[in-house]
């Protein structure tokens, strides 16, 4: 039986390869960071994470908008807010988004992925918004 990592590899080499110019690869990296997120992860990966899907599930924008806000918050914040993972980090899981067909099937199952991470973590939705206001003029 594959490891979550594992999985999540096999996923990589999918969404690198995608020929959709969306860049869906990175809503995979940012479910992946956000589920499997610690209090000991770095505070810049799980922020950068949250941003990522905040930008695809609350404001509809697709993963190269949020690689490129990723970029361009390396570039001029140093500091980043640190939040607490939640117990529950959503019930789709890596696994689940492998075990669909590839093409518009896993696609779909990348972006559901998305929803349950996002709405996992809840009590953060705000603070992100205003992160993003602030850092990248997103308004809320």
């Amino acid at each position: 039986m594959a490891t979550e990592q594992e999985e999540y590899d096999q996923l990589a080499f999918y969404t690198l390869a995608h020929p959709e110019p969306n860049f869906i690869h990175q809503n995979a990296v940012d479910s992946f960071a956000a589920q499997r997120a610690t209090a000991d992860d770095k505070p810049i990966k799980i922020t950068f994470a949250l941003i990522g899907l905040y930008l695809c599930i609350e404001k509809g924008q697709a993963g190269r908008q949020a690689q490129l806000a990723h970029m361009r918050l390396a570039r001029q914040r140093k500091g980043w807010p640190r939040f607490t993972p939640p117990a529950e980090r959503g019930s789709i899981r890596v696994g689940d988004v492998i075990a669909a067909a590839p093409g518009a099937e896993l696609d779909a199952m990348i972006r559901k992925w998305c929803e349950s991470v996002w709405a996992a973590w809840s009590e953060v939705p705000q603070q992100i918004a205003d992160l993003c206001e602030e850092e990248l003029g997103i308004k809320a």
